[in-house]
């Protein structure tokens, strides 16, 4: 029936000819004959879902700058922009220097996208190749490829790893500090492992602490999580930062925190107790090294302990500066809060929060330059500056002669 009515609606001055592609050269079938009224939509391809990029909406965190553009300070958002590009040279030095011998076969590096820092889907290879003084590949006996690093980079290795040697003493205070910060004085060392870039903390450092009995001891959980705990309290180290830069300049650390609070204008108070009553909304005054998590949560006190922590938090990293993952790594041990994005916010005078609201870095502001280089650079600082600079070179730019350190 459905032909019937196919042919009817056919003009009878025009004949249907049967073409071939075979006699008509570039034929162009006449599709208007064809139409028909049944739908031919089941014939259209779609995308799989999971295969779908998924599109953010304009306000969604995942895309949404913390900061407007009249308040963004561009040297600090480049530093994030920095990261981005490294990352591969980041997390692929990090892996490679746990592997044997430190290289990997060519395609088992190819599934390592996460642990080797490089998009999933993308080719290893093409991320190799942008470094080419740091990482080489070579064709092994077995007639595989396999990827390592270059005699140079090697080198480098070894001068890192002295310039560990130098500053163990440095760590272990750091961590020790980090200890005495915490709830109950222990830490689960694989967050401390985790996060042992943030304080240049060496990889082996799991095994370093039983060089130091008198001031860690490991215990072992039911679960087989090895926890670290905190020996020996020690109260020259139970000093803040924040107290140390008190002595040094008391009025430029006064201004460094804002705590809004409430009270009428003429309460008929003398100079010295209007003076005390201002201190409640200006720098913290709860001791950080306390048991200050056990202030009432949604306090005054607690809130003024919390940014403090984060302060001395972000004091002990390399960069005077850390990413919310590190910062959410110790939120249980910290006693922080799931505000902590809006609490950093409200102190705009110390802390620059630099990113999207879904995946935001927070910065010690007074410990950068207005270009945006760290004033105090940490001698592991100085070597990664440095490493970026060589993965940036060709191989032809890069003399081996030349001084490099």
């Amino acid at each position: 029936m459905a032909w019937r009515v196919l042919v009817s609606k056919i003009p009878e001055s025009k004949t249907l000819t049967p073409t071939f592609p075979s006699l008509i050269p570039n034929p162009k079938p006449n599709l208007s004959i064809f139409s028909s009224p049944f739908s031919t939509s089941f014939l259209i391809t779609k995308t799989p879902k999971k295969y779908r990029k998924k599109r953010s909406k304009p306000d969604s965190p995942r895309t949404k700058p913390v900061q407007p553009e009249p308040t963004r300070i561009p040297h600090l958002e480049s530093i994030l922009q920095r990261d981005s590009y490294f990352r591969f040279l980041t997390r692929s030095k990090s892996f490679l220097s746990t592997q044997p011998n430190h290289v990997l076969r060519l395609d088992d590096a190819g599934k390592l996208n996460r642990e080797l820092g490089f998009p999933r889907g993308r080719k290893v290879s093409r991320f190799l190749q942008r470094h080419p003084t740091i990482f080489a590949t070579y064709r092994h006996a077995d007639n595989k490829m396999w990827v390592g690093f270059t005699e140079f980079m090697e080198e480098l290795l070894l001068e890192e790893k002295e310039i560990m040697n130098e500053m163990e003493s440095d760590r272990v205070n750091k961590v020790r500090k980090l200890l005495m910060m915490s709830k109950d004085k222990r830490i689960p060392l694989s967050k401390i492992h985790h996060c042992r870039l943030l304080f240049g903390v060496p990889d082996d450092f799991r095994d370093r602490v039983a060089k130091y009995p008198e001031f860690f001891r490991i215990v072992m959980e039911d679960d087989g999580k090895r926890i670290l705990e905190l020996v020996k309290w020690d109260p020259l180290l139970a000093v803040s930062a924040i107290e140390r830069e008190f002595l040094v300049d008391e009025d430029r650390v006064k201004k460094m925190f804002k705590f809004p609070v409430k009270y009428g204008k003429d309460l008929g108070l003398e100079y010295d107790e209007m003076k005390k009553l201002n201190l409640l909304n200006t720098l913290p005054m709860v001791s950080l090294y306390s048991d200050g998590w056990r202030f009432d949560l949604w306090s005054l006190e607690a809130e003024k302990y919390r940014v403090g922590v984060v302060h001395e938090f972000l004091s002990l990293t390399l960069e005077k500066r850390a990413s919310i993952h590190h910062i959410v790594e110790f939120k249980e041990e910290f006693s922080l809060t799931r505000q902590t994005y809006q609490m950093l916010k409200k102190q705009p005078q110390t802390f620059y929060l630099a990113g999207t609201e879904m995946n935001w870095d927070v910065f010690l502001k007074d410990a950068y330059d207005e270009d945006g280089v760290l004033i105090a650079k940490d001698p592991q600082v100085v070597f990664n500056d440095r490493l970026r600079t060589y993965a940036q070179m060709q191989e032809g730019e890069l003399g081996y002669g030349d001084d490099t350190t």
